[in-house]
């Protein structure tokens, strides 16, 4: 009798604990419903499964991973922190690459009612199992437990738990993936939602910046001054491609106003009322060229914390300017030129590509025939973007449009300032006509402005020209050279000052303002020899 006793007091505490421990399992899973659907990021996502379910069932790491837009392909969307695949040589690949569905475990979970166990051991014995499995089973996993995450009666993808242990997802263990797999799937669709308003915003934050940007310079044909024959020709170019999509390449030296002209073309083009984004090439690092133009994913690469649009993409439907395309690496172009030519671009770590509707204008002052001989810029781009050139002239060969140039400069300068409208004198205006003005009209505007700051009265009397130039200049009336005669007296007496020397810190080509290559060129056009610079 007291045996019989025993055994029923035994069973009774049995079955209290199991009790005690089912009541102790839906107060957390209650808890973990109600905190997860409010969480709308993935670390706290991933964070919460791992730490609350962690209390119920063993297992080594979770993820999440969703459909994509084509169906037919799977990627990683949540990973957790203590995944035991991250110190695989393989595991960049595992949480970027894309994987087809119909691949024997993935599309068997989307086909299966609640959730479904797989042994990796006899899948790999198999030699028929995906990429994907043999990385987790390289790793140490022996079973995986999978369930399909559906909201709104769409599959969106799977929710994955990994064990090192066979028999580690027991009917108990599944039971309870079942029971919270709803909330789970709505806070995946939360978190989808609320990274598309935050892509959405950041676009919107971008475009509002170049459309402030373009309001405040919304160029066109009747901003750029000129009425000398070359900037006519300049003019009719312009005219013939506006109204098309075909690609411009500017051309002209460093101040000629290749980004007003890129500016006019756009303002005066049916894509005018969308945005005209530019990039500078020469401006960034080049590992930043890339991500700049094409955008990034999360996490593609260190620093990546957020996904971030590009450039082409921002651009779309309107134009993309691409300044100082000569200073683009090499290998860097090869992406630009299947961008152009397909229309679609893929961002770093990205899962496909994007189609994208964009015109490009492109600008340098290299000379680009040059640089793909010497094997520093690919032809094939060259020719892609040279449909349409238009070269700017440099504004020595253009002074006859001084006297507009400076009378406008100065008119916004003095307004800019808070003062009656200032004019030049003749004596001034001879001075800025008898230079050569090797900063073009950006040197000629940043000059006039200080000129105006500088100047006491309405009238500027005086010129603040580059000292080396105010020394070797005379007046008008104890000369009557050439052009190309003071040019060469020009460069003849800032070589001497240079002591000949042309490149490098203090020579004469960082004085001047030119290219060394530009310089050589010139005292071999002017007949410039060593013995005339020891006189």
């Amino acid at each position: 009798m007291a045996k019989s006793t025993h055994k029923t007091t035994a069973h009774t505490s049995d079955q209290q604990e199991a009790l005690e421990k089912k009541i102790r399992q839906q107060e957390i899973l209650l808890s973990l419903s109600a905190e997860i659907i409010r969480i709308k990021n993935k670390p706290g996502l991933m964070s919460m499964i791992r730490e609350t379910l962690g209390q119920l069932f063993a297992f080594s790491h979770a993820t999440v991973t969703l459909i994509c837009e084509d169906r037919k392909h799977w990627k990683t969307f949540l990973v957790d922190s203590q995944s035991t695949a991250q110190h695989h040589r393989q595991y960049k690949d595992l949480i970027t690459l894309t994987y087809p569905i119909q691949d024997g475990v993935y599309n068997k979970v989307l086909e299966t009612e609640g959730s479904v166990v797989f042994d990796l051991d006899e899948l790999v014995a198999a030699g028929n199992a995906p990429s994907h499995i043999v990385i987790q089973h390289e790793a140490g996993i022996k079973e995986i437990a999978a369930i399909t995450l559906i909201c709104d009666n769409i599959q969106l993808g799977v929710l994955s738990f990994y064990a090192k242990t066979h028999g580690a997802f027991t009917r108990d263990a599944r039971d309870i993936m079942e029971q919270i797999v709803g909330q789970v799937s709505l806070a995946v669709a939360n978190i989808q939602q609320m990274e598309e308003i935050n892509r959405y915003k950041q676009q919107l934050e971008e475009e509002n910046h170049y459309f402030k940007e373009a309001s405040a310079t919304g160029y066109t044909y009747s901003d750029i001054i000129g009425t000398g024959e070359a900037m006519q020709k300049m003019f009719h170019l312009l005219g013939q491609v506006a109204y098309a999509n075909s690609t411009v390449l500017i051309l002209g030296e460093t101040g000629t106003g290749k980004e007003l002209v890129a500016r006019a073309i756009h303002n005066s083009s049916p894509r005018k009322d969308k945005l005209m984004v530019k990039v500078n090439c020469a401006a960034m690092p080049a590992s930043l060229i890339e991500s700049e133009l094409f955008g990034h994913e999360k996490g593609s690469f260190t620093g990546a914390t957020e996904r971030r649009i590009g450039k082409f993409e921002l651009a779309s439907k309107g134009t993309l300017f691409l300044d100082e395309i000569g200073e683009m690496p090499v290998d860097l172009q090869v992406k630009l030129l299947r961008a152009i030519q397909e229309k679609e671009i893929e961002r770093i770590g990205g899962k496909g590509p994007i189609k994208v509707d964009v015109r490009i204008i492109a600008a340098t002052n290299r000379n680009l025939k040059k640089e793909v001989a010497e094997g520093r810029f690919r032809e094939d781009l060259f020719y892609r973007l040279n449909v349409f050139p238009i070269t700017l002239p440099p504004l020595r060969e253009r002074k006859e449009d001084i006297p507009a140039l400076a009378n406008h400069f100065v008119g916004k300068y003095s307004r800019n300032a808070g003062r009656k409208e200032m004019s030049i004198s003749s004596k001034a205006m001879k001075e800025l006509m008898s230079y050569d003005w090797p900063g073009n009209v950006r040197e000629l505007e940043h000059l006039l402005e200080r000129s105006v700051l500088l100047t006491n009265g309405n009238v500027i009397r005086e010129i603040d020209l580059p000292v080396i130039y105010k020394n070797t200049v005379k007046e008008e009336k104890d000369y009557t050279k050439t052009l190309a005669e003071m040019e060469r007296e020009y460069i003849v007496e800032v070589l001497k000052r240079c002591n000949g020397k042309v490149f490098g810190p203090g020579g004469a080509a960082e004085v001047l303002g030119l290219r060394v290559s530009t310089l050589n060129s010139r005292i071999k056009k002017l007949g410039i020899k060593k013995e005339t610079l020891i006189s």
